[in-house]
């Protein structure tokens, strides 16, 4: 037809021959007949070789198109069926769309640019789709960038991790590249069956070449690490390790608080009222850093070393034990054998039993204070994931939560149709 070539452009399209416009403006729509052209007809949907034709499908099809301006348009041609030796009986392949979808290449292009960086009401708005929908495109276009790169390539130094995205203890194992900085890896689950299937599609080889993994202490992912990576360095996660004395102190400042409430239970004095109350405000001054106190908590803390010098001891354990990471390396290693004679010297339970699963943990925390490597990265990936997974809600499954996730983090240059 006259200006097919005007047509190819404005849909952005290729290998596809233009037969007619037709063109219902007053219902704001233009469906444009299409067919493939000679060299693309014959192929199988999804491995897109040639194949000997079956039937003629279910009739004629439509897929949605960018918009011309403020008309929807849709491409409209015939969906025959070949015989794939390797796939069975298939819809056709057709150059403008992916297999099994409704929307065409360029559309679901522009749909994974703005999801990342939009919010999904406006995406919804823009691109007059379903955010369901939305979920189902993305997840075409992240399995067609991952068939593209082998994102699993050249990695040296991973880190593992589990985060919930859902009510009723659904979780997502995930994997950064500490080298890269980028998501490489997620999946449904939280077992060693789930980090198992990483290390599968890693392959033996590619296993061997990892040098460093960080990790937090769960006895699934260093099992799993040992059995598929024996030569890899397990380095245990700082954060985790201090939110170990974190919780260790939290426990030793409730035992003094709940003693308070019972000397006011027993003799109803005015001071352990006031005491407890002091106790119980006292969580944030015993938690934060020393050098992010504010005037008000810096008193506070003067006030425990007073008045409890078993919980202020039992913060002082804790500060010790984030000076050692602080310190790194041979210091580091060095003021962690000070911490746990401290540890076991302090007549505290709670530490004293945290001294035990240190030592337990010994070598994966000496491995990280040589190595300087933690879960810091990995902890900020989850950060964003759990603002991902805010946004995803409403998708029909995991799988198109990992492929936002994998957009917005895995380190994807996405283009606008037309861009370079």
């Amino acid at each position: 037809m006259r200006n097919a070539r005007l047509w190819n452009g404005l849909l952005g399209v290729q290998h596809t021959t233009i037969e007619r416009v037709d063109d219902a403006l007053d219902s704001g729509l233009v469906v444009v007949h299409v067919r493939p052209s000679r060299t693309r007809r014959g192929r199988c949907g999804v491995c897109q070789k040639r194949c000997p034709g079956y039937d003629q499908g279910h009739g004629r099809r439509r897929w949605r198109a960018l918009d011309a301006g403020t008309t929807r348009v849709l491409l409209e041609a015939d969906a025959p069926r070949v015989s794939c030796r390797e796939h069975g009986i298939v819809v056709a392949h057709v150059p403008w769309a992916r297999h099994d979808a409704g929307h065409t290449v360029v559309f679901d292009q522009q749909v994974a640019w703005l999801v990342v960086a939009m919010n999904k009401t406006k995406v919804c708005a823009l691109m007059r789709i379903a955010w369901r929908t939305v979920g189902a495109i993305i997840t075409r276009v992240v399995a067609d960038l991952q068939g593209g790169e082998d994102r699993l390539d050249g990695l040296r130094r991973i880190g593992i991790d589990e985060i919930s995205f859902r009510r009723g203890h659904r979780y997502l194992t995930i994997v950064v590249d500490h080298d890269k900085r980028r998501l490489v890896w997620a999946a449904e689950g939280r077992d060693s069956a789930t980090l198992a299937g990483f290390f599968a599609a890693l392959g033996p080889e590619r296993c061997a070449r990892l040098t460093h993994v960080s990790a937090d202490a769960a006895p699934w992912i260093s099992k799993t690490v040992a059995e598929h990576a024996p030569d890899a360095v397990l380095c245990a996660d700082a954060f985790h390790v201090v939110a170990w004395a974190t919780d260790a102190l939290d426990e030793v400042r409730r035992h003094v608080w709940n003693s308070a409430r019972g000397a006011v239970s027993r003799r109803r004095a005015p001071t352990a009222t006031g005491e407890a109350k002091k106790l119980k405000g006292a969580r944030y001054a015993l938690w934060k850093n020393p050098e992010n106190l504010t005037e008000r908590q810096t008193e506070k803390l003067a006030w425990i070393a007073k008045t409890h010098p078993m919980l202020y001891r039992a913060y002082l354990l804790k500060e010790g034990l984030r000076y050692v990471f602080a310190a790194k390396g041979d210091a580091g290693q060095q003021a962690l054998d000070r911490w746990l004679g401290w540890a076991a010297r302090c007549r505290i339970p709670s530490f004293v039993a945290l001294g035990r699963r240190i030592r337990k943990h010994r070598a994966a925390i000496n491995a990280a204070l040589e190595h300087d490597l933690s879960n810091a990265l990995i902890e900020s990936t989850n950060t964003k994931i759990r603002l991902i997974t805010r946004m995803a809600y409403g998708f029909a499954n995991p799988a198109a939560l990992i492929a936002l996730a994998m957009l917005t983090l895995g380190g994807y240059q996405l283009t606008l149709p037309g861009r370079n």
